[in-house]
């Protein structure tokens, strides 16, 4: 390759300070960072890359090479990417799939070994991963870190599996992320001192802080369900240098949107010094998890970006490696068949397989309160809405039935009720159900949820939605989790079946499918459905 020069204010976010100069980069890194002057006005401004911190690629619907193809307009060179969901579906092979596919274009995904795969044994997944399935993916060089520690209670008690689980990580020196909501005082000191380095699931600034003076890391996430910024983001002003931010989750239509590069935006644009903002989006997740990214030094790998300002971030080229994959809002990235694997062994149901009989001693019934913009739910006690012996949705009240399916083999199917859902008919289903990803719906009747659910069974996982007269389906083949097709391609059309949901059924949630994917994760209290029942996450226990 031969060398190449760029010019512009080169931000040197180590030394805080910003000067025109001229990168020299050389078979794919720099070797030369040339200083002509003082920061020069109208030019634009050259950075390191940014950085996503946590982040499921699989939750983007897109494979990652398509994920890639996506980020790389928005600057992000690298991630953090714990392929936890595909490997509650496809286990083993499915972390290599996604190591293999991301090897497939130019770009730093750093996957982790996921820790808790199933999360937990009060639900069917398609895999197991044991602790030594996880010692054995530490050992790869592929792999940079063990995934988010989900089973807090298993480490406060010890338990065998998960401190095997731990130890691996140390004897490989790889960092252990961490996923402890609400976790506070001696208990949350006692699960960081186990080795758990980083926590992005902080909901209140004071739970952060209590976790920042143990000694750990706090991520900051904004993805297109949970959303902390707003309430995270003034500690970084003292906290900067124990600071990352992450989306965790971050839909096809999100990611088109914008990624990292918004985060930094909105920081500055609350008088955080644009020197802190760039450390936690740029340095910070790339020195905690050793990546090979590069810092924009001499010597570095040259994964760098060229933004307009230090205000908007309006990204014009992304470079990594020394290879140009976006410019001006077009990705460079050239979309390339992937291939399928799945795991999906479930039959069409029937519309009977969806009544809820009624007891006439039942005065009241537990009923799942949906939170916008939060994993977290409420336990609600409400009276049910019975009618020919059957308990039934109510949308004037908007208390909906809620179904999950096991998709890996025939079984009955788990009911329950929601509320805040807010359809006024038909349904919506998904096979993108955190974290064994069987077929979870909601829907005003059970002739819909049975459409919806068995729209997915046809096409082995995907995302549906079905009014009084029409029916609408987005594929997902791979793992029923993403799509294999061109990933601009996927988010207009998950654009239209989101719209569809919002404008025809009548859904006020900003993220409709994502809310609903996160209604059987049981390891996020208070309330959820998993294809074994109804479950208390307070208690750990089925209702």
């Amino acid at each position: 390759m031969s060398a190449a020069t760029i010019n512009g204010n080169i931000v040197s976010i180590i030394e805080k300070r910003i000067f025109f100069g001229e990168v020299t980069i050389e078979n794919g890194n720099i070797v030369s960072i040339m200083e002509l002057g003082g920061e020069k006005a109208g030019e634009s401004y050259i950075l390191p890359g940014f950085i996503d911190s946590h982040v499921h690629v699989e939750s983007s619907m897109l494979v990652p090479s398509e994920f890639a193809k996506l980020a790389v307009v928005h600057g992000t060179t690298g991630t953090i990417s714990d392929p936890h969901e595909i490997a509650n579906v496809c286990g083993m092979e499915g972390v290599k799939y996604m190591i293999a596919n991301g090897k497939t274009v130019p770009f730093k995904f750093h996957f982790g070994a996921p820790s808790c795969v199933p999360a937990t044994v009060f639900e069917t997944a398609g895999a197991a991963l044991d602790a030594d399935a996880v010692d054995e993916l530490l050992s790869l060089p592929d792999i940079s870190y063990l995934s988010e520690m989900m089973n807090f209670p298993g480490v406060l008690h010890n338990d065998p599996e998960v401190m095997k689980k731990i130890a691996s990580a140390k004897k490989y020196n790889k960092p252990v992320d961490g996923h402890a909501p609400g976790l506070r005082g001696e208990t949350a000191k006692q699960y960081i001192d186990a080795g758990i380095s980083t926590d992005h699931e902080c909901f209140t600034a004071e739970e952060a802080l209590d976790k920042l003076g143990y000694g750990m890391k706090i991520l900051i996430r904004e993805g297109s369900a949970a959303k902390n910024f707003e309430a995270l983001i003034g500690l970084m002003n003292e906290h900067y240098e124990n600071m990352m931010f992450c989306s965790d989750d971050k839909h096809p239509d999100s990611l088109v949107e914008g990624h990292i590069n918004l985060l930094c935006e909105r920081a500055v644009s609350k008088g955080i010094d644009v020197f802190k903002v760039l450390q936690a989006a740029c340095i910070n997740p790339v020195l905690h998890y050793k990546m090979s990214n590069g810092l924009l030094q001499k010597g570095d790998a040259a994964d760098l970006i060229v933004v307009k300002d230090l205000k908007k971030f309006q990204v014009t080229h992304t470079y990594i490696d020394g290879q140009l994959v976006a410019e001006n809002g077009k990705s460079l990235i050239t979309t390339k068949p992937a291939e399928v694997i799945n795991e999906f062994n479930c039959d069409k149901k029937t519309i009977s397989d969806f009544a809820v009989p009624a007891n006439d001693l039942q005065k009241e019934i537990p009923v799942i309160e949906a939170l916008e913009g939060q994993l977290i739910t409420n336990k609600l006690m409400l009276e049910p809405s019975v009618a020919d012996g059957q308990i039934i949705s109510d949308p004037t009240r908007d208390i909906l039935k809620i179904v999950v399916v096991n998709r890996y083999n025939n079984a009955p199917v788990a009911k329950a009720f929601i509320k805040n859902i807010g359809l006024k008919e038909g349904a919506i289903a998904s096979t993108v159900a955190h974290d064994s990803h069987n077929i979870v719906a909601v829907g005003v009747d059970d002739d819909s949820l049975c459409e919806a659910v068995n729209l997915l069974v046809t096409q082995r996982g995907g995302v549906s939605a079905v009014s009084e007269e029409k029916m609408m389906v987005l594929p997902l083949p791979v793992a029923g989790l993403m799509s294999n097709e061109d990933g601009y391609k996927v988010a207009a059309d998950y654009t239209a079946i989101d719209a569809f949901v919002k404008e025809r059924l009548g859904s006020g949630l900003a993220a409709p499918f994502m809310t609903l994917s996160f209604m059987a994760l049981l390891v996020i209290p208070h309330l959820k459905l998993s294809d074994k029942g109804l479950f208390d996450g307070d208690e750990f226990k089925f209702v």
